[in-house]
């Protein structure tokens, strides 16, 4: 499958510094209905590519209606959108009315925070074309435009989290090997939040019976693990993001901003980045800032964790 050739980004350089800002040049930019929340790196059709998730509002705000994902060629700077989609019957399919808060790119397996309903698991080998009433309705469109056509990824399991699932992200090693696990955090305004880490279950197994640590921190909006460090991103509403970094129940407060309105994080080995991303209108963006910069280094490069022998 080709990449659209349509650019809904590009990278703004920017003198002096180390970080690189991804701005979506269409009303992505400042569109009301659909945000942007979560974000991971991962391999689609042989390519480096970045996945950043959406979630549509309706006109009141109050309800979700639809979820995507929009995936990325970090080097042609081509995109494509893949809707949300599950099961309603034996061919049909319906939106993903979820929050889409985080993501975890595991091979063809993309992880996807669905809030209180915890995660949901879609099969990146199995995307479909979908045209006309179905399209629209897994964009959480009405609209009677003709000619609707797009592509759906259609989810395959749904795993039972101990907690709230707000946001989930990747773990490694300290050398930069992928483990087979992810952290799962829950946002509150409060400093009860917590956070806990699991080895991803097959199939549709539940998650195993862990217990979640506090951090102390509100308001928290993504997570990852490198070695023994925990990265946490923190919403500061108006203000720049703030990251967290040390043990799970010992975070601290580093001097790195976030963008207003920050939201997940991913660890991308190599690209040498650390990827965020903000949700406002009109300060909307994707953010790389160079892992030296947030005290990881030491990475050899990108491997897939291969369980022991026997």
């Amino acid at each position: 499958m080709l990449l659209s050739r349509l650019r809904s980004w590009r990278p703004l350089l920017r003198t002096g510094r180390s970080t690189i800002d991804l701005r979506w040049l269409s009303h992505r930019a400042v569109a009301r209905r659909w945000y942007p929340q979560g974000i991971d790196v991962g391999t689609w059709r042989g390519r480096r590519t970045l996945a950043v998730s959406w979630f549509r509002k309706d006109a009141a705000g109050t309800q979700h209606l639809a979820s995507r994902i929009t995936l990325v060629d970090l080097a042609r700077g081509t995109s494509i959108d893949l809707a949300l989609a599950i099961p309603d019957g034996a061919e049909a399919l319906a939106p993903a009315r979820i929050h889409a808060g985080g993501l975890a790119w595991i091979g063809d397996r993309l992880l996807v925070a669905a809030t209180r309903e915890g995660v949901w698991e879609f099969d990146l080998a199995d995307v479909r074309d979908v045209r006309g009433a179905e399209a629209r309705r897994l964009r959480g469109s009405r609209s009677p435009s003709f000619g609707a056509r797009g592509r759906a990824v259609v989810r395959a399991h749904v795993h039972e989290v101990p907690i709230r699932c707000s946001f989930l992200g990747r773990a490694f090693d300290a050398d930069g090997t992928v483990q087979p696990s992810v952290l799962v955090g829950e946002y509150r305004t409060d400093d009860a939040g917590r956070i806990v880490e699991s080895v991803v279950p097959a199939g549709g197994d539940a998650w195993p019976p862990l217990a979640p640590v506090p951090t102390g921190v509100a308001r928290m909006q993504g997570v990852v693990r490198v070695g023994e460090t925990v990265l946490v991103s923190q919403s500061r509403g108006m203000r720049p993001g703030a990251l967290w970094s040390g043990p799970g129940d010992a975070l601290r407060r580093t001097e790195v901003a976030l963008p207003v309105g920050c939201e997940d994080l991913a660890i991308d080995v190599e690209g040498g980045m650390l990827w965020t991303l903000a949700e406002h209108p009109w300060r909307r963006l994707v953010r790389g800032i160079p892992l030296a910069d947030v005290g990881i280094g030491g990475l050899r490069g990108l491997r897939s964790h291969r369980p022991a022998d026997g």
